[in-house]
Parts: C-alpha cells; sequence; structure tokens
C-alpha cells in the first residue's frame, strides 16, 4: 500500500504514541514496584535496580542493531513483532522464578525498547503533510510524557491491590492491545532503502548530528543526575511534606505532557530555538532549587517549570535530528535513542555517585552545569551553521 501523505493519518498516528507509552511504561515500571519485587525474589535493592539501568543501556546499543538487522522488511511488520516479543518480556516478568529470570526478560525489554523508539520516532514524516509532522511528532513521544504521568502509578496502584506480578501481566495485555490495534490501523510502511552500518559513521560526520546527540546527552544526563533524587531534592532541600510528593510528581508529569506539545508546536517552526529555551529553563529550574532552598510553595513551582521544559526534550532533539538528516530519518533516530538511553543510564550513576561522596546539593549544581552546556552548543549552532536546524 502506497503511502498518502496529502491527509493526515491521525490514528495510526495514535496507535504509535500508545506504542511509545507501552514500551515506556514497561521501562519505568520497576521504579515503583523495586522494593516488593526484590523482596518476593530474595534480592538487594541494589541488584533490583538493575532491571531499571539494564534495559536502558541496551535499548541504546539495540536501536541500530535492530535497523540493520531488519534490512528491507516493512516497518508495519518489525513494530508489530517488538509489541508481540514486549508482550511476551513482560509476562516473563510476571512469571519470574527468579531475579536473574526478571533481568533476562529486561534484556529482551532493552531490545524491544531501542527498535520500538528507533523506528516510531521517524514515522511522522510518512504518515502526515510537512505541515502537521510538529504535532505528529508530539503525539507519538507523548507516550513517553504520557507514560511518566499515567503509567507508573498505575502500576503501583496494580500492585498495592494485588501484588507486583500483576503489575506485569496487566503490561503484558496493554501490549497485546496495542499490538492489534497497530495491526488494524497501521498502512505498510515499506523500507525505501535499506540501512548499512557504513550510514552510522557517515552521518556522524555531519555537523548538525553530533551537535545534536552532544546536546542530547548533556541535557538527558543532566535532567536524570537531579531527577533520580527529585524526591530528597524535595524534601530536603525545598522542605517539602512526604504527603505532597504524589501529588507534586503527578503536577510534574502533566506539566511535561503540555510541555511535549507545546515544543512540539514551537519545534515545527523554530527547532533551534525551542531547544535553546528548554536547555535555558533546565538550568534555571535546577540553580532555582539553591536559591529556594526552605521554601516548599518555591520547590513545587519550580518542579512544575522543570516539567514543562523536560517534556519537551524528546520531541524537540527528534525533530533536531530530522531536519538534519531528511535522507536517513531512521539512522539519525536510532542515534539519537541510543544517546538519549545511555545519557539516562549515565546521569542515573553519575548522580548516585557525586550524592555518595558530595551531597544533593553539589550534584543539583553540577546537573545545572551540563544543561547549561547543552545551552551553548544550542546557542552556537543557531549562530554558526547556515543550513541547520532553526
Amino acid at each position: 500500500m502506497r503511502i498518502e501523505t496529502d491527509a493526515p493519518r491521525w490514528v495510526p498516528v495514535v496507535a504509535i504514541g500508545l506504542s511509545t507509552f507501552a514500551v515506556v511504561t514497561t521501562e519505568m515500571l520497576p521504579v515503583g514496584l523495586m522494593t516488593p519485587m526484590a523482596a518476593s525474589l530474595g534480592s538487594s535493592i541494589g541488584v533490583a535496580s538493575l532491571a531499571i539501568s539494564l534495559p536502558a543501556l541496551l535499548a541504546g546499543v539495540f536501536a541500530p542493531v535492530v535497523l540493520v538487522a531488519s534490512g528491507g522488511v516493512d516497518r508495519r511488520r518489525i513494530l508489530s513483532g517488538l509489541l508481540g516479543l514486549l508482550a511476551i518480556a513482560n509476562l516473563a516478568c510476571a512469571l519470574a522464578p527468579s531475579m536473574g529470570w526478571l533481568l533476562a526478560a529486561r534484556i529482551l525489554v532493552g531490545f524491544c525498547m531501542g527498535g520500538v523508539w528507533a523506528i516510531a520516532g521517524g514515522l511522522a514524516p510518512r504518515l502526515v503533510p510537512p505541515q502537521s509532522q510538529g504535532l505528529a511528532t508530539a503525539v507519538i513521544f507523548g507516550g513517553v510524557a504520557a507514560a511518566s504521568v499515567l503509567g507508573v502509578p498505575i502500576g503501583v496502584i496494580i500492585a498495592d491491590i494485588t501484588d507486583w506480578r500483576t503489575a506485569f501481566g496487566a503490561m503484558a495485555v496493554f501490549s497485546g492491545l496495542v499490538l492489534l490495534l497497530n495491526l488494524q490501523t497501521l498502512p505498510s510502511l515499506p523500507v525505501t532503502q535499506t540501512v548499512r552500518p557504513q550510514q552510522f559513521l557517515s552521518l556522524l560526520t555531519r555537523r548538525p548530528i553530533w551537535l545534536g546527540l552532544t546536546i542530547t546527552l548533556l541535557l538527558v544526563a543532566g535532567h536524570f543526575m537531579a531527577y533520580t533524587f527529585v524526591r530528597p531534592l524535595l524534601q530536603d532541600l525545598s522542605g517539602a511534606p512526604a504527603q505532597w510528593i504524589g501529588p507534586l510528581l503527578f503536577a510534574y508529569g502533566a506539566a511535561g505532557v503540555a510541555g511535549n506539545f507545546v515544543a512540539g508546536a514551537m519545534a515545527s517552526r523554530r527547532v533551534c530555538g525551542t531547544l535553546i529555551l528548554i536547555s535555558a529553563v533546565l538550568a534555571a529550574t535546577l540553580f532555582a532549587f539553591h536559591t529556594l532552598e526552605g521554601t516548599a510553595s518555591g520547590g513545587a513551582l519550580v518542579l512544575v517549570l522543570w516539567g514543562l521544559a523536560y517534556g519537551g526534550v524528546s520531541v524537540g532533539l527528534q525533530t533536531w535530528m530530522m531536519r538534519a538528516a531528511p535522507d536517513a530519518i531512521e539512522v539519525a533516530t536510532s542515534l539519537f535513542v541510543a544517546a538519549f538511553n545511555i545519557a539516562i543510564a549515565l546521569g542515573s550513576f553519575a548522580g548516585g555517585q557525586v550524592v555518595d561522596r558530595l551531597d544533593l546539593q553539589a550534584n543539583i549544581l553540577l546537573a545545572a552545569c551540563l544543561t547549561l552546556m547543552a545551552l551553548g552548543l544550542a546557542l552556537v549552532a543557531r549562530s554558526s551553521l547556515a543550513r541547520t536546524p532553526r
């Protein structure tokens, strides 16, 4: 079936957005289930935390591998196959008899994450006309933002009512339903050009590409250095009461969803300016935790602004990568996915080391410095590149 780009295919776009929601919720589910999961499987919290970091690192490795290995296979079939594997991986987690088996299942989750992100992120230009691509990309990456608002809390609620295994079982069912929706709504997405390993090296020689990847590493690593410790930041630095934490994190996530769509609309017109604004607000909010120390209401306001800014990171950077390599969108997207997920793992790990050796204040300052460096790169890109994303 030929793809018609003169009429927006919004139902398939929403289906792909639900696919990213499924894969990111699966990625983050252990965050809310860590304690009961570790206790049930006779493991320490430290070992159980590998259920988060392991798939994130592997997603960065698997994203380009999936593209190369899939060759000329229709992208509809690849995406459907990955969603089927995601359902199986969630079921395997639900039935895992030991932590070793659960981590093995999480390796499969990493494979699915890398593949779904690499393929889904670049599909907007194939499904909608140019004037709608910013919104379509925002819808696709809206699944990422929505997962932080709805996905993990729903998993925690299910686990509280029953147990953590039921939460993974529910995600297996949801992934299967999303698979059926994709099979029903996605048109054929034939490959016009197979991906070769040499293309990755070729793209890395383009200045807009490595600038975009470096900004990705700095922004995402800086964010996760700080966000990994958001609870102690709110309680210890801002003085927020414990009963505020849940509602504040929900407000953060809701702001992130709004930021995703605002940034999508802005990036379709001025992508470089959008990234400059996002970087500046992220840096300002991280520095603000120092100036507003001991002020619970101030910390709450800063957290909402933080969510609003970070909500636009994925869609803004994805739009940058598509503009930087319109002739190789899938390859550029897979490089972006690799950088993004590696930055998650590195940022979380680095933050833990800084907090252990120094303190929360030192960690938040270093995280803010990383976002300032990203801001500097975005400013350099706008002022020095004549034919790059703007």
